[in-house]
């Protein structure tokens, strides 16, 4: 977690700053082969130097970015799950619960997915 201490420390709110590390470390201790980076000022989780997951903070929410392909293939799920989402992240507002069994769904969805993939991004 140290790798995501600056950027946590950058959270003003205290009670989101608590949430974005409750949710950092649970990825972290979940899926432990992971390597953590900050990336155009966001914390993000690789495989074989290729992106898996990636979170970013706004005033009303924080957002998950799994990809598109992430998304597209959990767009009905999210939407189950009263969730709101884009082409490239779902939001999980400040006041909702976390829904941790779809975060973790997406998260093993893109380690397999990109199990052969060779760079960052899919192509």
């Amino acid at each position: 977690m140290e790798t995501f201490a600056e950027f946590l420390a950058q959270i003003d709110d205290p009670q989101q700053r608590a949430r974005v590390e409750e949710v950092l470390a649970w990825v972290a201790a979940t899926f432990p082969q992971l390597a953590t980076r900050i990336a155009w000022n966001q914390p993000m989780f690789t495989d074989h130097g290729t992106f898996i997951i990636g979170f970013s903070v706004s005033k009303q929410h924080l957002a998950v970015s799994p990809e598109m392909a992430g998304i597209e293939h959990f767009s009905a799920a999210i939407v189950q799950a009263s969730y709101e989402h884009t082409k490239m992240l779902m939001r999980i507002p400040w006041d909702k619960p976390i829904p941790w069994p779809l975060l973790q769904e997406m998260i093993a969805f893109n380690i397999a997915d990109k199990a052969d993939c060779a760079t960052f991004w899919r192509k």
